[in-house]
């Protein structure tokens, strides 16, 4: 049986193990940060809502996260989807909690709270929108930070893989890391951010945007990326089918509201 002394060395050499592989994590982490996107979505009605969110976006929303820190906040609306009309805000943070609290922060700003009103305080008589919905990603750790495209006229492609389980997710993030994402890159496909999805809705699943400069160019690199021999042997390998790791995927088409920032 082991005396007191035996269990205290034991328990000090674990805490100290604890320790330096914490502390190796951290420096690992802070070496390649991941960052975190909150994704915002209003569906709305034609008519006053779409000026009024517009309008919020631009002189209230996005100025106070760029007041925040936060300078890189795209703004969309849905060109083709299940649901229109539908605008989409992506907001990236190096720091999850600041996603979290975002709207109980963004009242302690007197210059949005005032600019904001007409938004946040329209009454159910003529409300600002129908619903909103908000999901809370991470970035993959092979595609850590968002990439902001060129300037320029832009079109962008937001996909969505729900998985049949947590092991099949994992192992498409696995698919995209070790492979996919670079035969992207290599088939002219040009990555916004890749995620995985935290917390909202149909779970488990990943998300990733695109973007391109119109519909031919996005059609004519799709038709590269699904001719390359190197997707053609990667996604028959065994276990990486879609069949066996992806049960659906969500396909929308938006357009860059005039105050995005991306």
């Amino acid at each position: 049986m082991l005396d007191r002394r035996q269990l205290l060395r034991g328990a000090a050499a674990l805490g100290t193990a604890i320790a330096v592989k914490g502390e190796m994590k951290a420096q690992t982490a802070n070496a390649n940060p991941r960052e975190f996107y909150q994704l915002r979505r209003y569906d709305l009605r034609n008519g006053p809502q779409t000026a009024m969110a517009q309008d919020y976006f631009a002189k209230a929303l996005i100025p106070a996260l760029n007041r925040m820190g936060m300078p890189h906040i795209g703004t969309f609306k849905v060109d083709v989807g299940p649901e229109t009309p539908s605008y989409y805000v992506l907001i990236p943070s190096s720091s999850a909690e600041t996603l979290l609290t975002l709207d109980l922060a963004l009242t302690t700003d007197k210059e949005f709270v005032s600019v904001a009103a007409p938004f946040w305080n329209a009454p159910a008589t003529a409300p600002a929108f129908v619903r909103t919905e908000t999901s809370m990603m991470q970035a993959f750790a092979g595609f850590p930070k968002l990439v902001t495209p060129k300037p320029g006229k832009r079109i962008f492609q937001l996909r969505t893989y729900e998985s049949p389980s947590y092991a099949a997710h994992a192992t498409k993030v696995e698919m995209f890391e070790k492979g996919e994402i670079a035969i992207f890159q290599k088939s002219g496909l040009t990555p916004v951010f890749f995620a995985h999805n935290l917390a909202g809705t149909r779970l488990p699943s990943l998300t990733y945007m695109l973007t391109f400069a119109d519909v031919a160019e996005l059609t004519a690199h799709w038709a590269v990326f699904g001719s390359s021999p190197e997707w053609k042997e990667i996604s028959h390998r065994p276990g990486y089918s879609d069949a066996e790791i992806v049960n659906n995927i969500t396909n929308l088409y938006l357009s860059p509201l005039p105050s995005s920032q991306i």
